[in-house]
């Protein structure tokens, strides 16, 4: 059986894997709709994929059906309860118009009538967006870093790794979300990638540790805790990242990602079972 330590640092790997999203932003701050929808929709179908293979059947498998679904709908209710709560923001991109709004004119020089223009506004809500999504995606953390501490404490290490390399996958996006922001307000590249890394590499962690001891402790918990998890990232699915990845257009690629992601949690949860 997989110790504690290896799976507080598996998912702070998994975690961690926010910062890629953010690596961008050494380069640029924007990126195509359809690049982003599309990355989105295959996240989000790895996402059901491995909430479905890794969490909800191998419960099924171990306990009653009752029990999954209760966890099932827990699992939703406690993702629901928290973007109710806390602040919170859909994960989204603006384009090059949306970025401009709000920008206040302070002067106008030069007899062709050339406009000097102060960002201040745009910097301000490029840095509650930051702040927002950020506190979005770290939410978001904490049902996944579960997932993966419950699915090592079922005993199979193979459900924990399809759930990690889930997640990893998942958390690309996420990143990017949090960083383009944040670039925009003015942080610093470096400080973008550590502050986005951060946002993932710190919560996974945690909550996985929870995940893992408290299904070790308490015997014949596993099918209600995966159902949890479950419900809780396809909460998260629904909630955030189908929307995310349906509003600009390209709901037919994003769509075509969704399933290709699904599918690609099959085969690994086929080849890991081997």
């Amino acid at each position: 059986m997989v110790s504690l330590l290896e799976v507080v640092l598996i998912a702070t790997a998994a975690g961690c894997a926010t910062g890629i999203g953010a690596l961008p932003t050494f380069y640029t701050d924007q990126v195509s709709h359809r690049l982003y929808d599309s990355a989105v929709g295959f996240a989000a179908g790895v996402m059901v994929g491995a909430a479905v293979f890794a969490l909800v059947v191998p419960g099924l498998e171990i306990g009653a059906p009752l029990e999954v679904v209760i966890g099932l709908l827990a699992g939703g209710g406690f993702l629901l309860v928290a973007n109710a709560t806390l602040p919170h923001l859909h994960l989204r991109i603006t384009d090059q118009d949306e970025q401009f709004e709000g920008t206040a004119i302070i002067s106008e020089d030069g007899a062709d009538g050339t406009r000097t223009t102060l960002e201040a506004t745009e910097i301000q809500d490029n840095k509650r967006r930051a702040l927002l999504v950020g506190g979005a995606v770290t939410i978001h953390n904490v049902p996944e870093g579960l997932a993966v501490g419950i699915a090592f404490a079922s005993g199979e290490p193979t459900l924990g790794f399809a759930i990690a390399i889930a997640i990893t996958v998942q958390n690309i996006p996420d990143g990017f979300a949090m960083a383009v922001p944040a670039a925009r307000a003015g942080v610093s590249p470096p400080r973008t990638v550590l502050y986005t890394t951060l946002s993932g590499g710190v919560p996974e962690p945690i909550a996985a540790a929870a995940g893992f001891a408290l299904v070790a402790m308490v015997t014949g918990l596993f099918p209600v805790a995966a159902g949890f998890a479950a419900g809780a990232m396809i909460a998260v699915v629904f909630r955030e990242m189908i929307p995310s990845s349906h509003g600009h257009g390209y709901v037919d690629t994003a769509t075509v990602a969704f399933l290709l992601g699904f599918a690609l949690m099959l085969v690994v949860d086929t080849v890991l079972a081997v």
